[in-house]
């Protein structure tokens, strides 16, 4: 319990100039988030109801609804839980692919996408649920490549880029992770120690792995080792789990 006008210094405050620009953002995006968009991959396709900007956009969502509550500050809260509430329906019908039984790129595809990995990282998805084993189960199949994982696959989904590209850092760790919190720890750790083996002496990775170990693309890359970071505590922890139960 707390005194009369004392503050739990764990608490994170905003500010209420802060706050205003959330509360700005947040209100454009309950507006908007229904509108194609270039994708996390920015490929010349196209603009596309990609399945991951969709997710993004409950993320957003979800946690400013959180904040607002958790802060006290005003907010429309009932727009906002609208807004996420459709979003959630929406990716559970037109995100997913009776005939892959996965979540696809984007509404109206069956091409699956790396992307797809940050669903039960986010917490969208539970990563035990059914719909997401299977996910998980159809990436593996068309995306994965003796552990590694390409962001998605060109000849299905043209991209307008020349030449070919190799897999990509972000992804693989993204795999670990999802790996990792799905249960399959053995796998999981597989590929983690595999993908390690990729760096070089100072161990840093770029954007992409050749087909013959080669790094490609930027050198060294800030997300890649953010979701390396990422996937060795997911699977540090689940593996503490597994040794304690």
């Amino acid at each position: 319990m707390f005194a009369l006008g004392q503050v739990d210094s764990t608490r994170k405050l905003v500010g209420h100039r802060g706050w205003k620009d959330i509360r700005h953002i947040v209100d454009w995006l309950v507006d908007n988030w229904d509108q194609p968009d270039e994708g996390i991959w920015e490929t010349r396709g196209g603009r596309r109801d990609f399945t991951y900007g969709r997710v993004m956009s409950w993320v957003a969502l979800d946690n400013a609804i959180r904040l607002a509550r958790d802060l006290g500050r005003p907010a429309d809260l009932l727009r906002w839980t609208g807004a996420r509430d459709a979003v959630y329906e929406q990716i559970l019908d037109r995100g997913w692919n009776d005939e892959r039984s996965a979540f696809v790129q984007y509404h109206g595809t069956n091409v699956m996408d790396a992307s797809i990995l940050a669903m039960p990282i986010t917490g969208f998805i539970a990563p035990s649920d059914p719909q997401w084993l299977s996910t998980l189960d159809a990436i593996e199949e068309e995306l994965v490549s003796d552990s590694l994982v390409y962001r998605y696959n060109p000849s299905a989904s043209p991209d307008g880029l020349r030449g070919h590209e190799g897999t990509f850092s972000i992804c693989t760790f993204w795999y670990v992770d999802a790996l990792a919190r799905s249960g399959r720890l053995d796998k999981a750790r597989y590929v983690f120690e595999k993908m390690l083996t990729y760096a070089n002496h100072l161990g840093l990775f770029s954007e992409e792995i050749g087909p013959t170990g080669e790094q490609l693309g930027n050198f060294p890359q800030a997300f890649s080792h953010l979701s390396l970071i990422g996937a060795a505590v997911v699977l540090d922890e689940a593996l503490n789990r597994r040794q304690v139960s």
